[in-house]
């Protein structure tokens, strides 16, 4: 694949992966002021996994698997300098907050709101189910 594909796919794929979860806490406040069990707040429930499953997720994994690429195009990157293994650094925090804001968040406010664990846990036991 030629590179200019990989890095627009790499931006497009950290595009999405921000602005979900620029998106995710709002509703997670939406979702708290929903009185607890009714039909709103399942509602909330429902896009906060869809957003988890099918945007946040996939576009994190594609974002990742793109860069890597990138990231070993040959010549593209010097891995002596410095500003390479920040970008690392800054990426392993990133990808941490995403998967466990939700819990801190649900652990503070008694709430139950989906973390990207769940999801994934949620996935594999579909999976299961399935085969």
């Amino acid at each position: 694949m030629d590179y200019s594909w990989i890095k627009a796919l790499h931006i497009i794929s950290v595009i999405a992966w921000m602005a979900g979860l620029l998106y995710l806490p709002r509703l997670y406040v939406y979702h708290a002021d929903a009185e607890p069990g009714s039909v709103q707040s399942e509602t909330f429930n429902v896009m906060e996994r869809r957003l988890l499953r099918g945007i946040i997720n996939p576009a994190m994994i594609s974002a990742v698997i793109f860069g890597v690429l990138l990231a070993l195009t040959p010549g593209i990157v010097d891995w002596a300098t410095g500003w390479v293994w920040v970008k690392v650094a800054a990426l392993t925090q990133l990808a941490a907050i995403a998967a466990r804001a939700p819990e801190q968040l649900n652990r503070r406010m008694g709430l139950v709101f989906p973390t990207l664990i769940d999801c994934a846990k949620d996935t594999h036991a579909k999976t299961q189910e399935v085969g």
